[in-house]
């Protein structure tokens, strides 16, 4: 793995980017310095850009969260989110890209209990499903991830609620497979980490977004005819980002400022061990996704 302070050196060997929006593109609230003009170059170069996120939302609603961050839509070509593909399956969609990757969407009925906030009702508009109030009610859970209610940075509020899903074996759709992520410097928890308690409890579980190769296949399209030798994916977490890359075989680049931040302090020797110990190879690392 390259040790390289940006992505510069990388450019001639790539026409296509897959990048990463939280911990890579922004921290949750606003932009890293450097990345819009990152991406700006990139475009001024040719080169094309989708913005694949675990974001439990339709693609829609981040778009408008990044422009108002100053992410406008001339810097990428096209979003990608895990809620947008939630959204595709549970809405029937015929697109055989999505239907032949989860099949078992014929078998969760229309009676949905939500595990997440308010903030993300957004999914339910247009689907045809009955949103219900009580586990005993719903034919399958939707995971969007921790609400206001119960808090944002400890799994314990959620565990009862789980169990009550669980001891009724509803099957659960994790639209959001990211563990934690930090906003503006502080550690939440995300709808990955509810799914793997949940799992715990004997749930099962219908995980959608990255690193599941699935996720990608609408991402590919966007791209059209670049072959995957010359598409490079861009993250911060080696979990989601950098094994979703390899699970589809393409390269991938490390951006070491976000999640895994605290711990590598941008050292590319601490880098490079626990990519190792992940059996992951990211071609290289940079402290920020910067020219």
């Amino acid at each position: 793995m390259e040790a390289l302070q940006g992505i510069t050196p990388l450019l001639d060997r790539y026409d296509g980017f897959i990048v990463d929006l939280w911990g890579t593109v922004h921290n949750g609230v606003r932009p890293f310095p450097g990345v819009i003009d990152c991406l700006r170059a990139l475009k001024e170069q040719g080169k094309r850009i989708v913005l694949l996120s675990n974001a439990p939302r339709p693609a829609a609603i981040i778009r408008g969260q990044l422009s108002t961050m100053g992410v406008d839509d001339t810097v990428y070509d096209g979003i990608i989110t895990s809620g947008e593909v939630t959204w595709r399956v549970l809405a029937g969609c015929t697109d055989p890209s999505v239907a032949r990757a989860w099949p078992w969407v014929e078998t969760l009925g229309k009676r949905v209990f939500h595990v997440g906030g308010q903030h993300d009702l957004s999914m339910f508009d247009g689907l045809g499903v009955e949103l219900v109030s009580n586990p005993a009610d719903a034919t399958f859970v939707l995971n969007t991830g921790p609400d206001e209610r119960r808090g944002q940075t400890e799994l314990e509020p959620y565990l009862e609620i789980l169990s009550a899903c669980a001891v009724r074996d509803l099957p659960m759709i994790c639209a959001n497979p990211d563990m934690e992520v930090m906003r503006d410097g502080v550690r939440l928890i995300c709808a990955g980490l509810l799914a793997k308690a949940y799992e715990q409890k004997g749930g099962v579980v219908h995980w959608i977004g990255k690193p599941f190769s699935p996720v990608y296949e609408p991402v590919f399209e966007l791209l059209g005819d670049i072959p995957k030798n010359r598409v490079l994916a861009v993250g911060d977490a080696l979990a989601t980002d950098i094994r979703g890359a390899a699970s589809v075989g393409v390269d991938a680049l490390w951006v070491l400022a976000g999640i895994h931040g605290e711990g590598l302090a941008d050292d590319p020797a601490l880098a490079q061990a626990e990519a190792d110990a992940a059996g992951l190879a990211p071609v290289a690392s940079v402290p920020a996704f910067v020219l």
